[in-house]
């Protein structure tokens, strides 16, 4: 068996009706480094660094104590997008002054963690967090 990994990237795509907003909010304001931009006369893509990239698959019941823990209620669909950042009660209110809704300002977590829930651009809701550490 190879030590080589059988995936090299996890590539998370967006449709986002307003594609500028959106490209705005995660590009300038919450600071994805833009590694390549295409277009023609078929639309546009950009391709967004976001760091590390790790899927999380959890079932339902555990989706809802998230939510619970987090919110204080269940919220989330079935796709919620997290971002590790070095200051989430910062970085909750940078990105609700750029049009984010905050659903639940930043909480300690029982995993040690400070986290945000936001309804952004493109649809998504975000979890934002910083490791607390020990």
């Amino acid at each position: 068996m190879s030590e080589e990994p059988a995936v090299r990237e996890l590539r998370l795509v967006v449709t986002a009706e307003d594609y500028d907003a959106a490209l705005h909010f995660y590009r300038d304001v919450l600071g994805l480094r833009e590694q390549g931009a295409f277009a023609s006369e078929d639309g546009r893509v950009t391709i967004l660094d976001a760091g590390r990239a790790t899927l999380e698959l959890t079932d339902p019941r555990h989706a809802a104590f998230i939510d619970e823990v987090e919110v204080g209620r269940r919220v989330a669909g079935h796709i919620r997008v997290a971002f590790q950042v070095d200051d989430s009660v910062a970085t909750t209110a940078k990105l609700a002054g750029a049009g984010a809704e905050v659903v639940a300002e930043p909480t300690r977590t029982p995993w040690n963690s400070l986290n945000s829930r936001l309804e952004a651009p493109g649809a998504l809701q975000l979890t934002l967090f910083t490791e607390l550490g020990d």
